[in-house]
């Protein structure tokens, strides 16, 4: 009973949407008329009823229809009114098709799918093998074009890279995705580049990174990764002006693998001390604080901290926040597990935060100094 009430709730809330956009169309074409001063935009019945796949269940709906009698004096063809809400051609929201390649990289082949989200939708209604298979070649078509796309429109001061590692059926074992993000001038985030890459290796990213430099990328300012990526090396010789900054996460668990459990809750207190500092000099006094606690019985763990200080605390060139991305085994071929990643990640970056203070990552650039959080500096101060 509740979920036929959502799915009535869901219905009668699009029908209202698709008059509600209808009307006002009509409104605004309410002066266009023909010689006997007739509207030449009116309302015309509705639709057949046709079922469509939405978040809350499939329901069935009768799309308004418009009359109209325009001429497109471009072409000669008579002007359609296309709904931006329920297109001629949709038989499912957009979220539903963030819900397929989830599914997929948790094993699901396309013939397991409608059984899975029958129970779900309450239907199977445009969700047939053929349909994911349609789907999964078109999806490999965008991440094609999304890597061959230029770069040198965007300026990206801030990188994040990470390995994807996914446990792939019928390929090797060692499989990965590279992970490429980006903060731009203006403070918001954005997917650079997902490739395959083997091991994370160190060939793997170099081609990568020679390939976004190929398209144009300029060098950014600063680059954060986990410290066992093969990442490191072919930055510096493909951008050898960008800073390093090693990442938070990884780092932590690092050294807590080298402390026994019962010094791990203090110890992780202690490390978050450090990147939680207010400024650098503060950040630097947590650094020592924590070689004295820990230097006389764990030395590795201390070392793990201390030989790393420069490229851990780089991040007081401006703030910075780690994105983590987890995927679960099981993604079937690995072209096909690429282009499920590509689609999960371009939908989860219309949900991204732009970073704090955004106003000041254009300073970044352009290459003033920070101390403590305050700009001290400017590039003309600089020069003069």
């Amino acid at each position: 009973m509740l979920d036929e009430i959502v799915r009535e709730g869901a219905r009668r809330m699009l029908a209202a949407a698709l008059e509600a956009e209808v009307n006002a169309y009509i409104a605004e074409l309410a002066d266009q008329r023909d010689d006997n001063g007739r509207r030449l935009v009116v309302r015309n019945g509705y639709h057949q009823p046709r079922k469509v796949t939405t978040a809350a269940g499939t329901v069935e709906v009768k799309a308004p229809r418009v009359n109209d009698k325009r001429t497109d004096l471009d072409t000669g063809e008579r002007r359609r009114f296309s709904s931006a809400i329920l297109p001629p051609w949709a038989r499912k929201s957009p979220k539903i098709s963030e819900v397929l390649p989830l599914l997929y990289l948790h094993g699901l082949s396309s013939g397991d799918f409608v059984p899975a989200l029958e129970q779900f939708l309450g239907s199977s209604a445009g969700l047939s093998p053929a349909t994911v298979t349609r789907l999964t070649a078109q999806w490999q078509a965008d991440h094609a074009a999304f890597m061959d796309r230029d770069l040198s429109a965007t300026d990206y001061v801030h990188v994040w890279a990470d390995g994807i590692h996914l446990r792939i059926r019928l390929e090797e074992a060692k499989a990965a995705v590279l992970v490429v993000m980006g903060v731009r001038a203006d403070g918001t985030k954005e997917l650079i580049a997902p490739a395959d890459g083997y091991r994370e290796s160190t060939e793997a990213w170099a081609g990568l990174l020679r390939d976004c430099a190929r398209r144009g990328m300029r060098a950014p300012v600063l680059a954060v990764g986990d410290g066992a990526l093969g990442f490191w090396k072919p930055l510096a010789e493909v951008f050898p002006d960008t800073r390093e900054q090693g990442c938070r996460v990884h780092k932590t668990a690092n050294v807590l693998d080298s402390l026994p459990k019962s010094a791990q809750p203090a110890a992780k207190c202690a490390i978050q001390d450090i990147y939680n500092a207010e400024n650098k000099e503060r950040a630097r006094k947590a650094v020592a604080l924590f070689a004295k606690r820990y230097n006389a019985k764990y030395p590795k763990a201390v070392k793990k901290i201390v030989d790393d200080e420069d490229e851990l605390l780089a991040l007081y060139t401006f703030a910075t926040v780690r994105l983590r991305t987890k995927v679960t085994k099981g993604a079937g071929r690995r072209a096909a597990g690429l282009a499920m990643v590509f689609k999960l990640v371009e939908s989860a970056q219309a949900r991204w935060r732009a970073v704090n203070a955004p106003h000041l990552v254009a300073l970044v650039r352009a290459g003033s100094r920070f101390e403590r959080g305050h700009l001290v500096e400017r590039p003309e101060t600089l020069s003069a």
